[in-house]
């Protein structure tokens, strides 16, 4: 093995994912050295920022022998988050102590999609308990921090993977999303966060989450290292309940596309009257300057969403899915979880679900279906739709805090995130692109909203404004 350099982790450092299985697939390093590349950023900068809470250094050497190395990721290590998704052998806590000594005895299809491309678990990234809010703080696992600014989130609930891509631990990590939880943080850290179209990514075995509200894909660094993310773990499985439409080429040709002109709507208002940032809507105006500097219609539209009202009713089909959850958690553990277990909030959301009649859940899918299909029909007549991912810059560490036991008090802060959840109930993909930074040196997120099922669309007017608008050069201080 060849010695770990500073200069070969400058290269691991400034290289996407693409880029390092390129390497290997070249026989330039080898996935052990890549391996031990991460390792060791991870040791350097993990004791600061805590966005790695489980190291998984030995398995990681394992598989790093076995790779194949013609696969897409070959060698590349990799983060998953600590949240659902399972991997044989690896911690499945949540980030609760009432899961606290759980280790996963199988694959999900989403896992073992990743494992045969080449995608080496060197560790887990930290995430809030049960994925339950937009900064990332559990208290089992500490607070992650922002390695852009000291003392603001890095958002969440992926902040634990989308601060170590920032920071150079590793280019590319898994990430969810039931409310903005991919893009938030990818706002949040200056990096790159697709939130698929609704059935894009099978949730197999399981048989849906939040009633097709919930989605799995990554955060990474380059567009296309989240295009050839995609055509490495989508696909349905006979069974799933969703089946989004399958493009006619893979997501990383189709990223490079030139995109044909576009008809945006753009909106820097928010639809619950939340205040917006200056520098924030200054944000998006000089994105939608550029997209009509390349040709393409824009026009502004405000979407007429009562934003706080449809909140609630998600929260409240969040509260009885997450009771329903439990309730697994507890055959599982063998007894009932106290309050004791978990965090205020959490036990909050569990007594909201358990006391929740079915009448009223049944009323509120339907009302959650209506709001999607209105979304949808309000923005049928834009190829894309352009939006802040955040109202506000990352607020301060502790400004989300899940020791609030009143549900009510807890998610009325989450206005910031008004652009983000809209689209978990319409299901259409919407990535959050690194498009500014403040005057203090934070980043600014924009996000970019496409039809139904096209990806392509997106993951292409995507790659254009990294052209345009470049990010990747930006890294934040050790």
């Amino acid at each position: 093995m060849a010695e770990i350099t500073d200069s070969f982790l400058e290269t691991y450092a400034e290289s996407d994912a693409l880029d390092l299985a390129g390497l290997v697939k070249r026989g330039e390093v080898t996935p052990a050295e890549l391996v031990e590349a991460a390792i060791t950023m991870i040791e350097r900068l993990n004791p600061a920022l805590n966005a790695v809470i489980h190291r998984l250094y030995d398995m990681a050497r394992t598989s790093a022998e076995a790779v194949d190395r013609n696969a897409p990721f070959a060698g590349v290590p990799f983060l998953l988050k600590e949240l659902a998704s399972s991997w044989t052998g690896a911690p499945n806590t949540n980030s609760c102590f009432f899961l606290k000594d759980i280790v996963a005895d199988f694959d999900t299809e989403v896992v073992r999609r990743m494992k045969a491309a080449g995608l080496v678990l060197v560790g887990k990234s930290n995430a809030p308990e049960n994925g339950w809010s937009i900064t990332t703080e559990p208290k089992l696992y500490g607070t992650t921090k922002n390695p852009w600014k000291e003392g603001i989130t890095p958002g969440g609930s992926s902040g634990g993977a989308a601060a170590a891509i920032a920071s150079r631990m590793v280019p590319i990590a898994e990430a969810s999303d039931g409310a903005g939880s991919i893009r938030v943080p990818a706002s949040c850290c200056g990096i790159v966060g697709l939130k698929p179209s609704r059935g894009r990514v099978s949730l197999a075995p399981f048989g849906d989450y939040w009633y097709g509200s919930a989605y799995f894909l990554c955060c990474s660094r380059t567009v296309r290292d989240t295009s050839a993310y995609l055509d490495a773990v989508a696909g349905a499985l006979p069974g799933d309940p969703y089946t989004p439409p399958i493009p006619s080429g893979s997501w990383l040709d189709l990223s490079s596309h030139t995109p044909k002109k576009l008809r945006v709507g753009f909106s820097v208002t928010p639809p619950n009257g939340t205040p917006i940032n200056p520098e924030v809507k200054a944000t998006v105006l000089a994105t939608v300057a550029v997209l009509e500097r390349l040709g393409h219609d824009v026009e502004e539209h405000d979407m007429p969403l009562d934003a706080e009202a449809v909140w609630k009713t998600y929260t409240n089909m969040t509260c009885v899915q997450t009771a329903a959850t439990f309730g697994y958690h507890e055959t599982v553990i063998g007894r009932p979880v106290t309050p004791d277990d978990i965090e205020p909030v959490t036990w909050a959301i569990i007594e909201r679900g358990r006391s929740t009649s079915g009448i009223r859940h049944i009323s509120d899918i339907e009302q959650l279906r209506q709001v999607g299909r209105d979304i949808v029909g309000d923005l049928v007549a834009y190829d894309l739709f352009v939006t802040p991912t955040l109202a506000q810059l990352p607020r301060p560490l502790g400004y989300y805090d899940m020791s609030e036991p009143d549900i009510d008090r807890y998610n009325a802060k989450w206005t910031d995130a008004v652009f983000a959840f809209p689209f978990n109930i319409s299901g259409q993909p919407a990535i959050s692109l690194p498009l500014g930074w403040s005057g203090g040196g934070v980043p600014i997120g924009v996000q970019l909203i496409g039809r139904y099922g096209d990806e392509a669309m997106v993951l292409a007017i995507s790659t254009q404004l990294e052209q345009e608008m470049p990010w990747k050069h930006r890294r934040p201080s050790p």
